[in-house]
């Protein structure tokens, strides 16, 4: 059974808001290096601090950096 993916949409959220991932580094306090691992969905998980800085200093919840693809048979 494949219940699909979790995507970090990380990327999308910055262009959105027309942002870096040195300013968003800059402004959560996260290492540019974490965050580019999140931004490319090569994290294997993320803390809820982390998720936390990332939305206050973006403005957003949760759901609009982290969606699930669904899952294809």
């Amino acid at each position: 059974m494949s219940f699909g993916t979790i995507v970090i949409t990380l990327e999308h959220e910055l262009t959105a808001q027309g942002m870096t991932l040195t300013e968003l580094s800059r402004r959560t306090g996260i290492s540019t290096v974490n965050l580019s691992l999140l931004k490319n969905n090569h994290a294997k998980a993320i803390r809820f601090t982390t998720l936390n800085a990332i939305c206050a200093a973006l403005d957003c919840t949760p759901g609009d950096i982290i969606v699930r693809s669904p899952a294809v048979d």
